[in-house]
């Protein structure tokens, strides 16, 4: 089993200061233009007793390097050096079910219970953009144990606790975990998902300086045969995160991201036409001071600290067979930037990309 999507994109606007951090399209010049898999999927279940099952799931991701307005590089994907697609383990476990009622018990790399089991399914369109937590590179999958639970025999609510490396796929490199925790309820014949999510993770602790994330995140989506709508939002707080430097000062600060996305589907032809658009906002920190600091310094790598952005998509979703999908779309993304006296596209500023992407399942 697996699935497989990518595009043709080609660039019709470049941000000047190839802001976006580990955005996809940062760093990629205006009228270029591409055919690339963004995800290829091999997936195998295999059922060892009533009570033991595993699975694993090999993946081949999209790998860009990213220019900062600094001008630092760095790379996300899975090429290799010679920028061929590889597989990389995503998934590797094994499932105690029941090991008390209602509850299953995960050894191994598995699934986190950020987005991938609520938002994600809810928004329905991973083949074009990952989630605003996903975008942020809060880990979908991770290793370490897990425990996941019902309250009902319905299903109708449950929780997910979650200890990992907090590095996905990464070997760990520190002494430190990442916890994770939601609680989750389907309600009216669970059309309506709700989900109140966190997580938590020291990064350094020593005596001179305690640095570590919090994520508290609440989703509402409502899916029906025609439709679906949903709205997540978060508040990362990070502690000792940034640096605000101005010509005397170099002082280390908290800082408190914010993020909202707000999206919709709708079925045109049922079988065969779809749409769908989506805007989000995101805020690297809502303590930003810039008549004290003439700009800031990030420590986490996903938090560019110095520029808001907006990020929208639409597009239609044709479906010529089950299973197949062609989706022309707009992907757009605008950077503000936040430090005083700014003017013209230092202070805003866009990446433009028209796309046909394409998806299609094989296998179960």
């Amino acid at each position: 089993m697996g699935y497989a999507f990518g595009d043709y994109a080609t660039k019709a606007h470049s941000d000047s200061l190839n802001r976006g951090g580990a955005n996809q399209y940062t760093g990629v010049a205006k009228n270029e233009n591409a055919f690339a898999f963004r995800r290829i999927y091999l997936g195998y279940d295999y059922n060892i007793s009533k009570k033991f099952f595993t699975e694993i799931l090999l993946a081949a991701e999209d790998n860009i390097t990213h220019t900062s307005g600094d001008g630092a590089k760095t790379a996300s994907g899975d090429l290799l050096s010679n920028n061929k697609y590889t597989f990389y383990i995503k998934y590797a476990n094994v499932h105690w079910k029941d090991i008390w009622t209602g509850t299953e018990l995960i050894i191994g790399q598995s699934m986190t219970p950020a987005f991938s089991a609520t938002s994600e399914k809810v928004w329905g369109y991973r083949s074009v953009e990952r989630t605003i937590a996903d975008i942020r590179r809060t880990p979908s999958f991770d290793l370490g144990v897990s425990l996941r639970g019902r309250f009902d025999k319905a299903a109708k609510y449950g929780y997910d606790l979650m200890v990992g490396n907090g590095n996905g796929a990464v070997p760990e490199n520190n002494k430190f975990k990442k916890f994770y925790g939601d609680l989750w309820a389907k309600l009216l014949n669970k059309k309506l998902t709700l989900q109140l999510y966190a997580d938590y993770e020291r990064l350094q602790w020593t005596s001179q300086w305690h640095h570590e994330t919090n994520m508290i995140k609440a989703f509402v989506g409502y899916t029906d045969k025609a439709y679906a709508v949903g709205v997540e939002g978060f508040l990362n707080h990070g502690k000792n995160d940034v640096a605000g430097i101005n010509a005397s000062n170099r002082d280390t600060l908290n800082a408190d991201a914010l993020g909202l996305s707000i999206f919709g589907r709708a079925t045109v032809i049922p079988g065969k036409l779809a749409a769908f658009s989506r805007i989000d906002f995101f805020n690297p920190d809502r303590h930003y001071e810039a008549d004290k600091y003439e700009s800031y310094q990030g420590f986490s790598s996903h938090y560019e600290p110095n520029t808001k952005e907006k990020f929208v998509t639409a597009g239609l979703d044709f479906t010529p067979v089950s299973n197949v999908h062609i989706i022309p779309n707009i992907w757009y993304n605008s950077y503000e930037g936040q430090q005083a006296g700014l003017v013209g596209a230092r202070k805003h500023d866009y990446d433009l990309v028209y796309r046909v992407s394409f998806n299609y399942v094989f296998g179960k």
